[in-house]
């Protein structure tokens, strides 16, 4: 695969991916887990398929993500336009749903701290605040952090290939890694020395000046995402040694799963055990992108008159998804159902929520950029949707 080619492989990743969100969000309103709002059921066999998909469901798509920065760089030309395209396409749907997205699902959570305002003050008067309000803090990205971390990520790389001895550094680095296993071994040793390194050091806190402990392992991911997309060796390196990097994502799962299940909710476990669970979780992440890595190259990359559409529906979905399972779940307390039928309800109005959110897009083009669709024309000419 050339840089500026499209992957239909990568692109049916990161559907699959996405299409995890839902339920696994979902999923963390019955877990024992602490999360926005509890459904008031917990179910602790809920905890080992969540730590199961935990490591590695946000690697992946910082991993996609780098692979398609490296193909829309290609097509931009230079550094110069490559960020501005990236800014534009991440920057407006951020502040689209700072505005209008956010408020909703903090208005919940300052309600579940006692708040007795309705909504619509609250944005008019209390969202705006900064600092620690009713309990929560202000202000906040919620789930959007993940496009302020890929926005962040693409100004660097943007930085590193505006400078030629960056963009050298990046070629060289690609170059050793391709020879025997480096590949498969050098990216887990780089993402387990700096977890454990951070484990003990720095709190373990969403933000983009403070979540370094993330940015150890994402924006790893996302540079080798890159640097797999300009430098068609790594796919060969992938083909090789996919077999065993499933089996130490597995292994890595192994000692994750084990540690959640003896440690569940906001248990604590001893210092050694919260260290492999941190180790096992960065080699999980690593083993199961270069697996499904592979897999997509090797079975799935074909187009489908459905990928398109889908991957269109991505963005939009993915702003609202978060909110509309929060405000769901929070609507249902009152309403005591059954947990089946509560679970049923939250997913039948989150997909709804989506499903209408992408329809307005589509027959608003002025909604459908604020919320990540590009215009019919960029469409047709093959533009990769932005969270990516």
């Amino acid at each position: 695969m050339t840089p500026a080619g499209r992957h239909y492989g990568l692109d049916w990743l990161r559907i699959a991916a996405f299409a995890m969100l839902i339920p696994y969000h979902v999923a963390l309103a019955f877990s024992p887990w602490h999360w926005i709002v509890s459904s008031g059921h917990a179910y602790p066999a809920l905890v080992a398929p969540m730590a199961a998909l935990t490591p590695w469901r946000l690697g992946l798509l910082f991993a996609v993500s780098g692979y398609a920065g490296a193909t829309l760089f290609a097509r931009a030309g230079d550094a110069a336009a490559f960020a501005g395209d990236r800014s534009r396409r991440l920057l407006i749907p951020l502040a689209f749903g700072m505005v209008a997205v956010v408020p909703i699902e903090m208005w919940v959570r300052v309600r579940e701290a006692g708040y007795a305002r309705d909504y619509f003050h609250f944005w008019l008067f209390d969202a705006w605040t900064s600092g620690t309000h009713w309990g929560v803090e202000f202000p906040s990205w919620e789930h959007l952090w993940f496009l302020v971390y890929l926005w962040a990520y693409t100004m660097i790389v943007a930085g590193m290939v505006a400078w030629r001895r960056g963009l050298a550094w990046l070629d060289r680095a690609a170059a050793w890694l391709a020879i025997s296993r480096r590949l498969l071994w050098a990216p887990m040793a780089v993402m387990v020395a700096a977890r454990l390194a951070l484990l003990f050091v720095i709190p373990e806190r969403q933000g983009l000046f403070r979540d370094w402990a993330g940015h150890s392992q994402f924006l790893t991911l996302f540079l080798l995402g890159f640097l797999i997309a300009r430098h068609p060796p790594l796919w060969r390196a992938l083909h090789r040694f996919w077999r065993p990097a499933a089996l130490l994502a597995m292994l890595g799962g192994a000692v994750t799963i084990g540690v959640e299940v003896a440690y569940p909710g906001s248990a604590m476990p001893p210092h050694a055990l919260m260290a492999a669970s941190r180790a096992g979780r960065s080699v999980m992440a690593w083993g199961m992108v270069v697996t499904l890595f592979h897999l997509a190259d090797a079975h799935a990359n074909r187009d489908h008159r459905w990928r398109r559409a889908l991957g269109q529906a991505v963005f939009p979905a993915y702003i609202v998804h978060h909110p509309a399972i929060v405000l769901a779940t929070w609507c249902t307390l009152p309403l005591a159902l059954a947990p089946a039928a509560q679970a049923a309800v939250i997913l039948t109005a989150t997909i709804a929520t989506c499903g209408a959110t992408v329809a307005l897009a589509r027959l608003v083009p002025a909604f459908g950029m604020l919320v990540g669709v590009a215009p019919r024309a960029a469409r047709r000419g093959g533009i990769a949707p932005a969270i990516c």
